[in-house]
């Protein structure tokens, strides 16, 4: 598994749960490439890695993509943390990430004045740096919500503590049922 992995099923959850976007063009690799960033190349690879351990599958009457949702929140609450750890670095200009992003706000208190963010020269928000899963998240959380919802709760599972993760988690759990 490799970090794009993660970015890409969250963004296939998304497309599931967007009637607007149950077209095929949205699922094809040139769609998929528009909406995460992801090179052509790297999605198709991707898409190889995350069918050949279970995580995708084809539908069998639609013929689109598929997340195994049970299978990703499983990695997504117990393993992200220690596969794509994360750190708050430098002071930076960026997007809000975690539980400071616009549609988690209030979930949890921060303890610091500073809230994380990912790095973006296009933001106006101040904070400390945490580098994202992959480096299109935050072009990529900018045009589409439920993504980016699910992006920050994954930055806080990697970032939080046992108590900040498991909130995290439950929060995922009840987007994925959606």
């Amino acid at each position: 598994m490799k970090s794009k992995d993660i970015l890409l099923l969250l963004k296939l959850v998304s497309l599931e749960q967007s009637p607007s976007a149950a077209s095929k063009e949205h699922y094809s690799v040139r769609g998929l490439e528009a909406s995460t960033g992801i090179s052509k190349s790297e999605l198709s690879h991707a898409l190889n890695r995350c069918v050949e351990v279970g995580l995708v599958a084809r539908h069998h009457r639609t013929d689109l993509l598929q997340v195994n949702r049970r299978a990703l929140l499983g990695l997504l609450r117990e393993g992200v943390k220690y596969v794509f750890p994360a750190s708050l670095g430098a002071v930076v200009r960026g997007m809000p990430t975690a539980f400071a992003a616009p549609g988690l706000q209030g979930k949890v208190m921060s303890a610091g004045d500073l809230i994380p963010v990912w790095p973006h020269a296009q933001s106006s928000q101040m904070g400390q740096g945490v580098k994202p899963l992959h480096k299109s998240v935050p072009e990529a959380a900018s045009k589409d919500a439920n993504l980016y919802d699910m992006l920050a709760l994954v930055d806080a599972i990697r970032l939080g503590n046992a108590r900040e993760a498991a909130v995290a988690a439950g929060l995922l759990e009840e987007i994925f049922a959606q």
